[in-house]
């Protein structure tokens, strides 16, 4: 499993993920590379924001919602069981990740994952491979996040 890295040429984006009950606004930060007049090149995909995945070429309004200019090569795929997921559990997502050449991110916690795969990978046997993880976790929910 990996988690995202900050380099030098590397920075940040604040994204609009949601809105509380209450009406509050919840933002993600995401890894991301500046590239003028409120455009970021994502180089992470979110676990909270949706329509949008590593690779993406976003345009940020400063209250955090965003458009796509040019969209990346990848889907985002967004998991979630309510609770921390176990090592095991973690292992098997990422060997689904790894076969369909994507990579897993999981923030300390473990209390979701996020699945970054190329676009050109995901087909119905990629999709049976995730429902199948899903059931045999008992409560785990998987969706896209960036497809539509």
């Amino acid at each position: 499993m990996s988690q995202s890295q900050s380099s030098p040429e590397q920075d940040h984006v604040t994204l609009l993920a949601d809105l509380t009950a209450a009406g509050k606004p919840v933002f993600e930060v995401l890894p991301a590379i500046p590239m003028g007049a409120d455009l970021f090149k994502l180089t992470g995909s979110p676990g909270l924001a949706l329509g949008c995945a590593a690779g993406d070429v976003i345009r940020r309004a400063s209250d955090g919602h965003f458009s796509i200019e040019r969209q990346g090569p990848n889907l985002c795929i967004q998991t979630y069981r309510g609770g921390p997921f176990s090592e095991i559990s973690l292992g098997r997502l990422s060997d689904i990740a790894i076969d369909a050449g994507g990579v897993i991110e999981v923030p300390p916690d473990r209390r979701f994952a996020v699945v970054t795969v190329p676009r050109a990978t995901v087909n119905k046997e990629l999709e049976e491979l995730l429902d199948s993880w899903a059931e045999s976790e008992g409560g785990v929910h998987w969706w896209f996040g960036n497809q539509g």
